[in-house]
């Protein structure tokens, strides 16, 4: 597998998601399932690992610890702060509070070291230089390599990376939503050299094809049953999208998800996908898509056909909503 630049930090051109093992799109996976899932990411070239405090909460963050420990030095893992799990899961980027969680994380993940500390939701209670100036003196202490932002504003970005690099930027981006295209974003990341890591990049796994009308989805162990976009008027609207990929792979022999992140791997040298998954099969899947090489002609016909296309069904509930950064 190639490489590419988040900043400085060098991974592999495709990460791996680690969320869905543990949480949010299901109940948990096998702990065995879930650890194999991630070697084997390894063994396919795969050295980028994403996960973060309240994936779980705190499951994630000890399965991929456990996972990696024997190829600790061989990856790059990247884990999330900014909630407060002892108060409800409140936003909480507070320095107290950062200099506290990091001590976790760094436990249950059996380093020495985070290599891309994330602020996971930006603290509107906390200015983002003293987020960014705390970051800075973890790096000083070697707790920390790297420092991300996730959900923030091009605004925010720019702030940030005054005080200390941003190395990486996380944001849900896909065929099915391009907001980091037109808010600024993108263009920020690519003004200060900082790479860009696409969470969803196959729409939350809507994109593959597998989903439909009929698709139930568990409330108490699915956050995306909650999404108006997984309802299922919405299940049925989006098929367009499914179909499009399918249109393209059928030249390229390839499926609707080896497309949709070969498409987002075209977009920019700097963008690295992060797919999620605790299937096998998926797994090497996801993994093809770096044989697919989209022509000239694919991509031309890609953007003129999602011109004509609209996303039926919020990205998120409200909830959610309110803690993406949208300021300008």
């Amino acid at each position: 597998m190639k490489t590419r630049q988040l900043g400085k930090l060098q991974v592999s051109e495709l990460g791996a998601g680690c969320m869905s093992i543990s949480a949010n799109y299901g109940p948990p996976a096998d702990r065995h399932q879930g650890i194999k899932v991630i070697r084997t990411a390894h063994d396919n070239g795969v050295t980028f690992f994403d996960t973060a405090e309240v994936y779980g909460p705190y499951t994630n963050e000890d399965l991929v610890g456990e996972a990696l420990a024997p190829i600790r030095d061989k990856v790059v893992i990247a884990t999330k702060f900014g909630f407060d799990m002892d108060n409800g899961g409140a936003l909480n980027s507070r320095p107290a509070h950062i200099r506290k969680v990091v001590e976790g994380s760094l436990k249950r993940l059996r380093t020495d070291r985070i290599d891309l500390y994330y602020q996971h939701r930006v603290d509107p209670a906390v200015p983002i230089e003293d987020v960014a100036g705390t970051i800075r003196d973890l790096v000083r202490e070697g707790k920390v390599l790297h420092f991300g932002l996730s959900e923030a504003s091009a605004r925010t970005i720019r702030r940030a990376h005054a005080v200390h690099p941003v190395a990486a930027v996380q944001t849900e981006y896909s065929v099915m939503n391009r907001d980091p295209e037109h808010n600024g974003v993108l263009q920020a990341c690519e003004e200060l050299g900082i790479g860009f890591v696409p969470w969803g990049p196959l729409g939350m796994g809507y994109l593959p094809g597998t989903l439909d009308a009929r698709t139930k989805l568990d409330p108490k162990a699915d956050l995306r049953a909650g999404f108006d976009r997984f309802s299922p008027a919405s299940l049925a609207a989006n098929r367009p999208f499914v179909e499009l990929l399918g249109r393209v792979g059928q030249k390229e022999n390839a499926t609707p998800a080896q497309v949709a992140l070969a498409w987002l791997l075209a977009r920019k040298p700097w963008i690295v996908p992060i797919p999620g998954t605790r299937n096998l099969g998926h797994l090497q899947e996801n993994h093809g898509s770096l044989d697919v090489r989209l022509s000239p002609e694919d991509l031309r016909e890609i953007d003129a056909a999602l011109a004509g296309l609209k996303v039926h069904g919020g990205r998120m509930n409200r909830e959610q909503m309110r803690v993406v950064d949208d300021s300008v």
